[in-house]
């Protein structure tokens, strides 16, 4: 599929490419050039192939998740500046 100059001059003005003429002249057979292997794309016959989210084949690469003991509250408070009945005690940040 071949494109026009005119055709180039649109696509350049809608991207707001400001082309020159040999610019318009090379870009018309480079797009042209990409169109016509796509059209070669569209040739092949796809029928037998099942549609695929990824084309090769995935794994995890993260660690598999296991459950561990945790720390006690009294650990964890022990270091607590103003701990109160099992929680941390903070400033208000707004007061009425």
């Amino acid at each position: 599929m071949a494109l026009t100059q005119e055709e180039v001059s649109h696509i350049a003005k809608l991207a707001r490419l400001g082309l020159s003429a040999e610019d318009v002249e090379r870009m018309r057979e480079q797009l042209s050039s990409i169109l016509e292997h796509f059209q070669v794309l569209q040739g092949l016959d796809t029928s037998d192939i099942l549609p695929t989210a990824y084309v090769v084949p995935l794994h995890s690469v993260l660690r598999e998740d296991l459950s561990e003991d945790s720390f006690s509250p009294e650990d964890i408070l022990a270091n607590a500046p103003r701990p109160e009945e099992g929680y941390f005690r903070v400033q208000a940040v707004l007061e009425e």
